[in-house]
């Protein structure tokens, strides 16, 4: 059942902001009385699996689910339908409308995925407010492993910044530090700026950014296993682990390594509890675990939100979402960094949905999602809705139109663009699904 959830959630989730940004280009051009032929979920390539023909608009369903479109008359789309561009424009076609019309149809699509994620951030900020680890007041600082170091940064190093500007959440800061060109820390006392090398950042990206840099907290347990070593042993929850075999231990990462390299082991444990340090013997599994859950949520903090205040919060988290497409790109494109290599197409993002139902999950990824549809829409490409807007912008700056052949052309130069990604997304995640055999 869990591949089918994901499965599930994924076309889910593609099949609404599809609906959605198409809905973005249908509602302008039939409010400027501009015929709009057809309107599908999906590509109807040869066939399509569901068609209807509602006064002049066909509304379908399609077979190969890689997005969308509306098909507006008069106008040099992926249809490529050069047969009704060479007869006399009709006036309730695309091609003849006032260019400030045209515009509006063009941009409604990346308006709506943007509106959608507002609207979603904000509803999630109202209702469930926003959790989340404090990076520049951790009281115990990071921890890093050799890839981290790599980056310059060191076990203990408080966050203050990247490139410039205070990290407020971890996430943020963890994220901000694969796309930014340096950060400042707080180092035995001092302020540094360490610059992130691009082979720091290759290796992130060879190692899919595990464990590069998590938060330290000290080794309290959460949950004990039923039956469990640890059980067995008369560890409860709520005790803090402060030694093992009489060396002292501070964090969970310390404790989570001498336990996880000690299989088949006796450990002695000293632990705190009600302020008295106690102490017991346990046998370590072959597995490496003894059967507790650790509590990482004792550092979390919880902002409230009111309606009012949740408004702009979201548009503020939008606009977060965006800057970081943009910050993403800039390394993607930078080949030193290796970053091209984990890009994800549909098989890569099925993998990243959760294997049970989660609506926090569902609708913080639909919003994500729907401000990188958004941002790759208007990325200035014949083809998308940016190349559209592109030639419409010249046309209103020097009062003349493109000619039918240049935006031929350009569609079609588009076009081999976007299949050239896509070729290279796809490689990827065959790719990936490859290595996981050999």
């Amino acid at each position: 059942m869990g591949l089918f959830t994901q499965i599930v959630m994924f076309v889910l989730i593609i099949s609404i902001l599809v609906i959605l940004h198409e809905l973005g280009h249908f509602l302008p051009a039939k409010y400027f009385k501009t015929k709009v032929e057809k309107f599908y979920l999906f590509f109807d390539v040869k066939f399509s699996l569901i068609k209807k023909k509602i006064g002049e608009t066909e509304y379908g369903i399609g077979w190969l689910p890689l997005g969308g479109y509306v098909k507006i008359a008069g106008m040099i789309d992926e249809s490529m339908d050069t047969e009704q561009m060479a007869k006399d424009p009709e006036p309730w076609e695309f091609r003849s409308k006032p260019a400030w019309q045209r515009l509006i149809i063009m941009l409604g699509g990346v308006t709506v995925n943007f509106l959608l994620a507002w609207l979603i951030y904000s509803a999630l900020l109202f209702n469930n407010g926003d959790t989340y680890i404090p990076a520049d007041s951790l009281k115990y600082g990071i921890q890093v492993d050799s890839v981290g170091e790599k980056l310059g940064l060191r076990t203990g190093d408080q966050i203050l910044a990247v490139d410039g500007k205070r990290t407020k959440k971890f996430n943020e800061a963890t994220l901000g530090i694969i796309l930014g060109d340096e950060v400042t820390v707080k180092r035995d006392g001092q302020e540094m700026t360490i610059p992130l090398s691009d082979e720091g950042k290759a290796e992130v990206f060879a190692t899919q950014g595990r464990n590069f840099m998590t938060y330290r907290t000290k080794a309290r347990l959460l949950e004990i296993v039923e039956n469990s070593a640890a059980s067995k042993a008369g560890l409860q929850a709520g005790d803090e682990i402060v030694g093992i075999n009489g060396e002292p231990v501070q964090y969970v990462q310390e404790f989570m390594q001498v336990v996880g390299s000690s299989p088949n082991k006796e450990l002695t444990i000293s632990y705190k509890r009600d302020g008295r340090v106690q102490q017991t013997n346990l046998v370590v599994p072959e597995e490496g675990k003894i059967g507790v859950y650790l509590d990482f949520d004792d550092l979390r903090v919880t902002e409230e939100y009111g309606f009012f205040e949740a408004i702009p919060a979201g548009f503020s988290r939008s606009i977060q979402v965006l800057t970081d497409q943009v910050k993403q790109f800039k390394v993607i494109f930078n080949t030193s960094t290796g970053a091209y290599k984990q890009v994800k197409g549909p098989i890569g993002i099925v993998e990243m949905m959760p294997e049970s139902w989660n609506w926090t999950f569902f609708w913080n990824f639909m919003a994500m999602f729907s401000v990188w549809l958004a941002f790759l829409n208007v990325l200035p490409i014949p083809a998308l809705d940016g190349g559209h807007v592109m030639f419409l912008l010249y046309e209103m700056i020097s009062g003349r139109k493109p000619s039918e052949k240049v935006l031929e052309t350009g569609q079609i130069i588009g076009f081999v663009i976007l299949m050239g990604l896509m070729a290279v997304v796809f490689g990827n995640d065959i790719w990936n699904i490859i290595k996981k055999f050999l």
